[in-house]
């Protein structure tokens, strides 16, 4: 608080903390938002902890605010811990601002938050331009009546007998049962060899009948999946699979509303709401490019506004509010395709495919080859238009580097661009990389670097006072090929020299806190207002500071392939192909192909593999890199495999696993 806005008398043990928390919110969303707050009275204030993101609704939170004067205007950006209110007069602002700091409230969870508000020059925000919805998306509002309803949920028996093979399947956030053939989720596909004894149920007969009239489906469904859903639970980002049904999905969703979100491959996200007795209708692009999926939550962010039900969910953040979910059924009826499917969609059509994706590797040598062909290759041909998106460095990155002796001498393996070398001048640095052309932009930087493989690196043993691998350890293929690499760096290092590791993450959601890459869905740009900054978040430290007596020297590769298997919860795919990622989305398997969609190179006149390292999309090349995504854990089992080492500390950084170990 500043002066002018103090009494002149002595402040309490109570005061003094509710001052201290206000001084802290307002550094935080300097910090981490860039919304700066101003020491004198204004029309307009933060209010920190009440936001939708963390459980606050509209309805919650304006009453309490219009208790001190007329609010001119509540604006609630989506999934932030804070939300700006403009009152008529600086006065009423005033009033606030006194009033109702430090004021505890309830949250719609039932948990108590206590409120911190600063003023602001302007109530700051992102306008963002007009979303449509995925072509070929359709929802049709009250598809059925309140009455059938109530039927369809009524004849889901939950509890019958076991030994019914259309009988609810066990999974971890939801109960689920098949009819017609069951669908697989590992997969996204049916075994059609497999068909269930029973068909669809009679009850669902007048109903397709009655949306085949009507248009809405064009062949009568044979596979239905009736989920029944939770709040809090969700279903990950999916494409049902191209050659296992026909072109129309439909879903029928029962007893409560819900937000499904739709991403294309380029990172757009659109939220669309589904209310209740509705039926979402899939076909074309929306159907075979977009995934759809259910996040994980127990409040969906909604339009405040009377009369809006369905459809988008837009970005005005002057009509936003938070929706309790209740229980949700869903009906997803399919009709189970007997012929491959020609869709526009080749690139991620399963039946045209020239080529499949290629397997996980059984050996070293179709590690090295898998790792030329996706990882050596791909950098090659990407280096120019990847290097103009690595520039900002990583702030744990650049601490590490600045607290390094004066004089040390320090290599960056797998430099990339060479973003890290110039950071300390007081460093003697040299940059290595296994592509020639990501070399050249560091030499035309003025940087030392030279090409090279991370295994074998033609610097002499014991010459390093530091090592940093930035974002390289996962491109190797096999647990055996990521603890050489790891090796590799101690080798180089003198003893008591120093290496940070950066690996990317399975859990690229950490502590209820999403990363950047999640975070960071591109979405068309509009009329802009005031811009927040929304910055990233800094890296959440975890330490670790294993007992030197627990580091087991005998721990070695196997133990780290065990790890594998067993310690995160990933699968492979039923015949070991490597499933490519849809970019910006949460990661489902650790050993992945990630696209690489490359900007300024039409590849119209060029022939290109439909799938391969390089695939075309939108005339642009697309490539695929091999990543092995780390799971909580791995990367420090890795290292204790190592000899002569300690792990000084472990930590995760957006999306990140990190390590600093020295040798010892």
């Amino acid at each position: 608080m500043d002066g002018k806005l103090q009494s002149n008398y002595k402040l309490s043990k109570t005061e003094k903390k509710f001052l201290r928390k206000q001084i802290q919110a307002r550094h935080t969303l300097l910090r981490h938002e860039g919304i700066e707050t101003v020491s004198y009275a204004t029309q307009s204030l933060v209010v920190a902890n009440g936001g939708l993101g963390n459980g606050v609704s509209r309805n919650q939170l304006l009453p309490v605010l219009e208790k001190c004067g007329l609010v001119d205007a509540l604006l609630m950006p989506p999934n932030k811990p804070y939300s700006f209110v403009r009152y008529k007069t600086a006065e009423e602002s005033k009033k606030a601002y006194v009033t109702l700091n430090g004021k505890e409230i309830v949250d719609d969870l039932g948990q108590k938050i206590i409120l911190y508000l600063n003023f602001v020059d302007k109530a700051q925000w992102k306008e963002l331009g007009p979303q449509a919805l995925p072509p070929g998306l359709m929802v049709i509002e009250e598809i059925i009546s309140s009455e059938d309803e109530e039927i369809l949920l009524k004849s889901v028996n939950w509890t019958e007998d076991t030994d019914n093979q259309n009988f609810q399947k066990s999974l971890k956030h939801r109960r689920v049962k098949h009819f017609g053939y069951e669908f697989h989720y590992e997969n996204n596909n049916i075994d059609k060899d497999k068909p269930l004894p029973e068909g669809l149920p009679d009850i669902c007969d007048s109903i397709l009948e009655k949306w085949l009239k009507e248009g809405y489906v064009k062949h009568k469904p044979d596979q239905l999946t009736i989920n029944q859903y939770e709040p809090g639970h969700g279903i990950p980002a999916h494409i049902d699979t191209h050659s296992a049904f026909e072109d129309e999905i439909v879903s029928l969703s029962l007893g409560s509303e819900i937000v499904m979100d739709f991403k294309h491959p380029d990172g757009v996200t659109v939220p669309v709401m589904l209310p209740r007795r509705s039926l979402l209708v899939l076909t074309g692009e929306s159907r075979y490019l977009w995934t759809h999926g259910i996040t994980p939550r127990k409040f969906d962010t909604v339009q405040a506004s009377e009369g809006h039900k369905s459809g988008i969910i837009t970005s005005d953040v002057g009509d936003l509010t938070l929706s309790k979910r209740g229980i949700r059924t869903s009906f997803t009826f399919r009709k189970v395709r007997q012929t491959p499917c020609n869709c526009s969609y080749p690139l991620v059509c399963d039946s045209q495919r020239k080529e499949s994706p290629p397997s996980f590797p059984e050996s070293d040598k179709e590690a090295s080859q898998l790792e030329q062909e996706y990882v050596h290759r791909v950098y090659e041909e990407i280096a120019g238009h990847f290097s103009s998106t690595r520039h900002t460095p990583w702030p744990h990155i650049v601490e590490f580097l600045k607290a390094l002796p004066s004089g040390s001498v320090v290599a960056d393996i797998g430099c990339g661009n060479g973003k890290y070398l110039g950071i300390n001048k007081d460093l003697y640095m040299i940059g290595c990389d296994r592509s020639q052309n990501l070399v050249d932009i560091c030499r035309e930087r003025q940087f030392q670097a030279f090409v090279c493989d991370a295994l074998t690196v033609p610097v002499r043993s014991g010459s390093c006072d530091a090592c940093i691998s930035v974002a390289v350890i996962h491109h190797f293929a096999t647990a055996e090929r990521r603890v050489a690499a790891l090796q590799e760096l101690v080798r180089l290092l003198r003893p008591g020299g120093k290496a940070l590791i950066y690996v990317w993450a399975m859990e690229q959601e950490y502590k209820k806190q999403k990363s950047k890459y999640l975070r960071g869905n591109r979405i068309s740009q509009g009329k802009k207002e005031e811009i927040i900054s929304d910055t990233s978040m800094q890296g959440l430290l975890v330490e670790h500071m294993p007992d030197p007596g627990n580091q087991d020297s005998a721990s070695s590769v196997p133990s780290i392939i065990d790890f594998q298997e067993t310690g995160c919860n990933s699968r492979k795919a039923a015949n070991s192909q490597l499933p490519v990622h849809i970019n910006r989305t949460s990661f489902h398997s650790q050993d992945v192909l990630v696209p690489w969609h490359l900007k300024g190179n039409p590849c119209k006149d060029k022939p290109v593999e439909p799938f391969g390292p390089a695939g075309c999309h939108d005339s642009s090349p697309v490539f695929h890199r091999f990543y092995h995504v780390f799971c909580e854990g791995e990367l420090e089992a890795a290292c204790q495999a190592l000899s002569n080492v300690s792990i000084l500390q472990s930590y995760y950084d957006q999306g990140n696993w990190c390590v600093i170990l020295q040798k010892v």
